[in-house]
């Protein structure tokens, strides 16, 4: 019971709900609104968001023994902000349902299990990499518009980490909420306490909203979001297999869509953060991190809309300062494992480049064309290498 408390997991737990809520909510929020939800029903979709990925992280993550982080599909929020002009609230949960079957098929049936085992791992970690790039860029461009906040906080790290390692990412998340609220950063105003009440949405099909709705979702969900997250788990030594994890998000997603849970997937960049030394010295105890994000998700849940306003009253800078001493780790672990192998370095170092572009193309963010990129020319560089040994 004392290790389960161990501050470090319990901050990466933390720390991993942070950095989800902060980034995206107001996307969930604004796809909510472009159904026209009211107020309660809104609630009850931050409430089957917070409770699905809580249940499904606390599960698969005991269940594995491994930290497996499930999480909302941020890029599918974004693209049901796009496409939900003139669907019915209902014809939305319609199109979530549909699209989590599809999910818990592809998983379930292994299709995505034996795609995943063509990835050499210095592809997975180089796109890992590229994922997390951003995240370290904003450690530093945090700088422009809050100096001292960000100075006090990399400082700490810098003094403590090779002395309290374990304790240097608690470390510099209290003192840059002591900081934040002696310069008067924190806004107030903005927090607010409210329970919230799932509301069922009973759902109704149409072809139009299926075809245009579902289907995007669920290509966005699995490229964009299931892809990295499983290359997170084997870039960073961790095997499960990936069938059951793909399809019981799927599943988690079939049950909670009428209250609002459009999409749950592996998650990739908050996954990362349980998954350093910082979290635990132990990779095999990692996973107890997971257990306390999924604590807190559920406790977000139970919250429901009124976790935005928390989020929303911590300065940006803040955010930005604290993910990025998070992953720098997991960023430099990433890198060696990506150029590790020579003959594979090239391949992986395009799928970093690639990935880091930002590109989007057909709905689908640069993390699955930074994989698809690499792959074709790791691909073509061992095709040519045969020919070359059969040559001779």
């Amino acid at each position: 019971m004392r290790t389960f408390f161990g501050v470090p997991r319990i901050t990466a737990g933390f720390l991993v709900v942070l950095v989800g809520y902060s980034s995206a909510a107001a996307i969930v929020f604004q796809a909510a609104k472009s159904v026209g939800a009211n107020e309660a029903e809104i609630g009850s979709w931050m409430w089957a968001l917070g409770i699905g990925m809580g249940l499904s992280t606390i599960g698969l993550s005991l269940r594995f023994r491994q930290p497996i982080l499930t999480a909302w599909s941020t890029p599918g929020a974004a693209v049901l902000v796009t496409s939900l002009a003139g669907v019915s609230i209902s014809q939305a949960v319609g199109a979530f349902l549909f699209s989590s079957v599809l999910i818990m098929i592809c998983g379930f049936s292994g299709w995505f299990e034996r795609i995943m085992a063509q990835v050499p791992k210095s592809i997975a970690s180089a796109m890992l990499a590229g994922v997390l790039f951003q995240f370290g860029l904003q450690l530093f461009t945090a700088f422009e518009s809050q100096a001292l906040l960000a100075g006090l906080m990399l400082g700490i790290y810098i003094i403590v980490k090779h002395h309290l390692a374990r304790y240097v990412i608690p470390l510099a998340l209290v003192v840059g909420l002591v900081a934040s609220y002696m310069m008067d950063l924190i806004k107030t105003d903005s927090l607010v306490a409210d329970l919230s009440l799932p509301v069922w949405i009973s759902p109704s099909f149409s072809l139009a909203s299926l075809i245009g709705v579902g289907i995007p979702l669920f290509v966005v969900t699995m490229a964009s979001q299931n892809i990295p997250g499983l290359a997170v788990l084997r870039a960073n030594g961790y095997n499960a297999p990936a069938s059951p994890l793909i399809g019981w998000t799927g599943f988690t997603g079939v049950l909670l869509a009428p209250f609002g849970g459009y999409a749950f997937n592996l998650a990739a960049i908050t996954a990362a953060i349980c998954m350093t030394p910082e979290a635990d010295a132990d990779p095999a105890k990692r996973y107890l991190a997971a257990v306390w994000a999924g604590i807190f998700y559920l406790l977000m849940g139970l919250m429901g809309a009124s976790v935005v306003g928390l989020f929303i009253a911590l300065p940006v800078e803040f955010v930005m300062v604290i993910a990025g001493l998070a992953l720098l780790g997991t960023i430099g672990n990433s890198l060696a494992g990506a150029m590790a192998e020579e003959e594979e370095r090239e391949a992986a170092l395009i799928t970093l480049l690639v990935t880091v572009s930002g590109i989007s193309a057909l709905g689908v963010g640069s993390a699955f064309w930074g994989l698809v990129v690499g792959l074709l020319f790791f691909h073509k560089q061992r095709f040519f290498r045969r020919q070359q040994v059969e040559g001779d």
